[in-house]
């Protein structure tokens, strides 16, 4: 049975506000961003990748214009992001100074020509979701198959429509808004379905999904499956289109900024 909860009565998971909290901004109309398990912030501003540490301040920054409109950033390997374009069917791994590691990879050459999902998985490998066979595949950095799910109508009896999958601990999940966030072992073995519907974005860490949506942060304890709604500082509520949370910070991306919000974590 599922629990909802307000944040001051949950004692199992806290996101509290600091005694002294710390907030920095940046500054700009972002396209798509993510950020890495030590707090790094990637952004994309047009056809510019730029990298910030956690204070906010800029890093690096990196001209993409040649790739082709990226609609997803994935930082599981710190420092080490994949980009992804599903209009050109391009994937590439870029390095710490982000500048392109290897070749520019194209899903079309490698008989994916509808892979309108990527992210990246351990050992060098990564997922897609193939919406011509409404499948998720496995495969190395060559596109040789390592796990497939089959059919995921048949497997199912739905139609998926996934809009972001994340990797984590061994687990592949897939938020497909209308249906919940699917789960999925390395081999492609569907695991669950965890009830969550409405999702707009979301990332699993170590026990606990954060997801948002309506324009609130939401916390999911997968053990207790406790659902803790964590509301944003006042002057962000209505503006918020997008939350990560990493190490103790809020990232909250508004039309014209990402704002960091220092929070400490109790359990």
């Amino acid at each position: 049975m599922r629990i909802r909860t307000t944040l001051t009565t949950l004692a199992l998971l806290f996101l509290l506000p600091a005694e002294a909290q710390e907030r920095h901004v940046i500054e700009g109309r972002f396209d798509v961003f993510t950020t890495d398990e030590i707090g790094n912030v990637y952004a994309l501003r047009g056809d510019e990748l730029e990298l910030y540490n956690s204070k906010g301040a800029s890093w690096l920054r990196n001209s993409v214009k040649t790739f082709g409109r990226i609609t997803h950033i994935d930082a599981f390997y710190s420092l080490k992001p994949m980009v992804f374009s599903p209009e050109q069917g391009q994937i590439a791994v870029l390095d710490n100074t982000l500048s392109l590691q290897g070749s520019v990879m194209n899903l079309s050459r490698s008989g994916y020509p509808q892979a309108v999902l990527a992210c990246i998985s351990v050992q060098n490998s990564f997922w897609l979701f193939d919406q011509r066979d409404l499948a998720l595949v496995r495969v190395d950095a060559q596109f040789r198959n390592l796990a497939n799910t089959g059919r995921l109508d048949q497997l199912l009896g739905i139609s998926p429509a996934p809009t972001s999958m994340q990797e984590f601990d061994s687990r592949l999940y897939v938020n497909d808004p209308n249906e919940g966030i699917l789960v999925f072992d390395l081999f492609g073995t569907y695991a669950k379905t965890i009830p969550l519907k409405g999702v707009e974005s979301f990332e699993v860490r170590d026990g606990v999904l954060y997801y948002f949506s309506k324009g609130q942060l939401f916390i999911y304890d997968m053990r207790s499956f406790a659902i803790t709604e964590h509301a944003l500082a006042d002057d962000l509520q209505g503006k918020v289109l997008e939350v990560r949370v990493e190490r103790g910070r809020l990232y909250q991306r508004t039309a014209d900024s990402i704002v960091i919000d220092e929070v400490v974590t109790t359990h």
